[in-house]
């Protein structure tokens, strides 16, 4: 069975054909990094204006990469939520017109399963169930995985998410877009232990996140002490990108531990974060019989072959859409 994929949830263009939600045979991703970098930050409107530039060549590109043509596709999985209305309708649009174009099945995904599942792409997967910890720029949230289609929110942030506190941090020490990548690029020539940032006490939930007061405590040192250089920037850096790694690790493993979870799959954008991927890979090997699945970087960003994975088996289940599909921006999993 081979699926075609479009992801257009917010600035990366992406289309993937994936052949029995286990085998990417094509995963093409145009990023406007350039675009979006003047501005320090993703700007809805010039994101949505690109996909519509870039979603048929980047389709097209996808197709011949796979060596495969419309007939030769089984069905039609998009991107419909949650995400930035504006870049949701680019993908939905395009994949309804192929659909009916082409007379294939249209199957709905939601951006956050696909990140849940990417990792089925890997050469080892998870089975199920597992925990998923999703991090990435609008997302911060831990789901308990029980089979495709079934996940259950058992904690999210109540503000900012990790990749924002990234990118926030970034810009207010002058650092370029995406400040998440600046950071541990710099973080990696630092000491983690020289600025003792605090940690968030979320009432009323232990599995919930909270990233606000990291980011202010950032903004009242910078005031206080100015935007250090060199060496001094490096250990700003990696002590800030700790304090969210600490955070994001203490919860997920409580998690595991509460719920007795043995298989933890990290996903989303910030998953692809060096210390991030190696603090969870060292906290694990302090339980005994605990597996952490972690997909490679490039599975972790946007793309589209995670929502092929999604739509393979939504496809499966019998799930389908119509001519009226629309965005969900919301679209809560």
């Amino acid at each position: 069975m081979k699926i075609l994929a479009i992801e257009t949830s917010c600035d990366e263009t992406a289309a993937a054909v994936v052949e029995d939600g286990r085998r990417a045979l094509a995963d093409v991703v145009a990023t406007q990094i350039e675009i979006h970098r003047r501005w320090g930050g993703v700007v809805p409107e010039l994101a949505s204006r690109n996909h519509v530039v870039q979603v048929m060549p980047v389709v097209d590109e996808a197709l011949s990469r796979a060596g495969v043509g419309p007939d030769g596709i089984d069905a039609i999985a998009v991107t419909s939520g949650p995400g930035l209305v504006g870049a949701l309708l680019v993908g939905v649009q395009a994949a309804k017109a192929l659909a009916l174009a082409w007379q294939k099945p249209l199957v709905r995904v939601n951006h956050l399963e696909g990140h849940l599942v990417a990792a089925f792409l890997s050469e080892t997967p998870p089975a199920f169930p597992y925990l998923g910890l999703v991090v990435s720029g609008g997302h911060t949230s831990l789901y308990a995985a029980e089979r495709f289609g079934a996940y259950r929110l058992l904690g999210q942030t109540r503000d900012d998410a990790a990749g924002e506190a990234f990118d926030k941090g970034a810009k207010l020490l002058g650092l370029p877009y995406p400040g998440g990548i600046a950071i541990d690029r710099l973080a990696r020539e630092g000491d983690a232990h020289a600025i003792r940032f605090p940690k968030a006490i979320v009432k009323g939930s232990e599995l919930d996140f909270s990233f606000s007061g990291l980011k202010t405590s950032l903004l009242h040192h910078v005031k206080k002490h100015g935007v250090p250089e060199g060496r001094g920037l490096a250990d700003l850096c990696a002590s800030y990108q700790e304090a969210i790694v600490r955070a994001l690790v203490e919860k997920a493993f409580r998690a595991a531990r509460r719920l007795q979870f043995d298989r933890l799959v990290l996903a989303g954008g910030v998953a692809a974060n060096s210390r991030l991927r190696a603090a969870v890979s060292e906290k694990a090997a302090e339980y005994e019989g605990m597996e952490v699945f972690l997909p490679a970087p490039r599975l972790c960003t946007d793309n589209a072959a995670m929502i092929a994975v999604a739509g393979t088996h939504a496809f499966l289940r019998g799930e389908r859409a119509g001519s009226d599909l629309n965005a969900d921006p919301a679209w809560r999993l």
